[in-house]
């Protein structure tokens, strides 16, 4: 069997009416014919493109390797169990709304759709709208899309960069234009649209409705200080959740990792770059590139790894949590 190694994915880049030509503040270099809505990064058809398992998808990968690549904390030992992406809007999404847990697996869906997302770029004025404005029911929602002013009772707020952003399942919800957003979440694509400005695309209203919850967890996360690690090194925990864990850091010098949590049990961890280079390396492996724009899935049985910026280089790092974690402290 081959040996699992840090493996560089290539991004999948997705059309969608709201998305655009210039991806340039994560991929300046890449030239588009239509409007390019999302960079999937760890997708269950999602592509390595280095070493001897190029060509090979994470799905084929989670079913060959189990936890090995995925790790032992992971909810199914042979699907992968995160997605990651960039978004890109240019024109509001979709009011949309993913089930949870509890309500996916009543529409006969292995889980729901819990995410996260980190503010990488944000325009002055960039807003999202999260949740029903309190007080609004379900049934005054549900009128209020037959109307179509769904808009008018969603809790819009303005983002800056920096920010992470909790959206729990059941949470109604959109991106307006201006910004990039780095989503993480439960590895499913199960959305239901509410509303959509008149664009020729199907609604899901019976599944949406049942969905969606009057409140909700959601909200921006309220999260410690940044910490000084390794000398000239800066770590931000951006959010703890049920499904996740999400870090920032910030390297000027090398920095070792670990894929076990401190009881000893192990996932595959989620290297997403959003500025600057660096070198991920592991003992006795190739070294990969890990340059602004580029996803490394680092295999749970490597345990050691480290990355060398090259000057400079700042990442994300998302995982699964080893013990249960509530949800995080939220505002709005």
């Amino acid at each position: 069997m081959t040996q699992l190694y840090p493996l560089l994915m290539s991004p999948a880049f997705d059309p969608r009416p709201w998305g655009t030509l210039d991806l340039s503040p994560i991929y300046p270099n890449q030239k588009f014919s239509e409007k390019i809505g999302e960079a999937w990064l760890t997708g269950d058809h999602c592509v390595v493109t280095n070493g001897p398992l190029a060509r090979r998808t994470l799905a084929e990968l989670s079913k060959e390797f189990g936890p090995e690549l995925v790790g032992t904390v992971a909810r199914d030992p042979q699907r992968f169990p995160l997605l990651l992406k960039f978004l890109f809007p240019a024109e509001k999404l979709s009011v949309q709304v993913h089930p949870d847990d509890a309500t996916a697996q009543g529409f006969g869906e292995p889980w729901g759709k819990t995410e996260c997302w980190y503010v990488a770029h944000a325009r002055p004025g960039s807003q999202v709208a999260l949740g029903l404005i309190a007080g609004v029911t379900r049934a005054q929602f549900e009128q209020s899309i037959q109307e179509k002013r769904a808009e008018e009772l969603l809790n819009w707020i303005n983002i800056y960069q920096g920010e992470m952003i909790y959206v729990a399942g059941g949470t109604v919800h959109t991106l307006g234009p201006g910004s990039v957003i780095v989503e993480t979440q439960q590895q499913s694509d199960t959305t239901y649209r509410l509303y959509d400005y008149g664009r020729p695309r199907p609604l899901h209203l019976e599944r949406g409705l049942a969905s969606v919850k009057e409140r909700t967890a959601s909200g921006k996360v309220i999260r410690p200080a940044p910490v000084t690690i390794g000398g000239r090194n800066r770590r931000s925990r951006m959010i703890a959740a049920p499904y996740f864990e999400v870090d920032l850091f910030e390297l000027a010098e090398l920095q070792e990792f670990t894929t076990r949590d401190e009881a000893g049990k192990d996932s595959v961890q989620i290297l997403v770059a959003v500025e600057g280079c660096g070198i991920v390396e592991a003992p006795g492996l190739a070294p990969v590139t890990l340059a602004k724009g580029d996803a490394v899935v680092i295999p749970a049985c490597l345990q050691w790894f480290a990355v060398r910026p090259q000057w400079a280089v700042e990442f994300l790092r998302a995982f699964v949590p080893g013990t249960k974690v509530m949800e995080p402290a939220t505002r709005l």
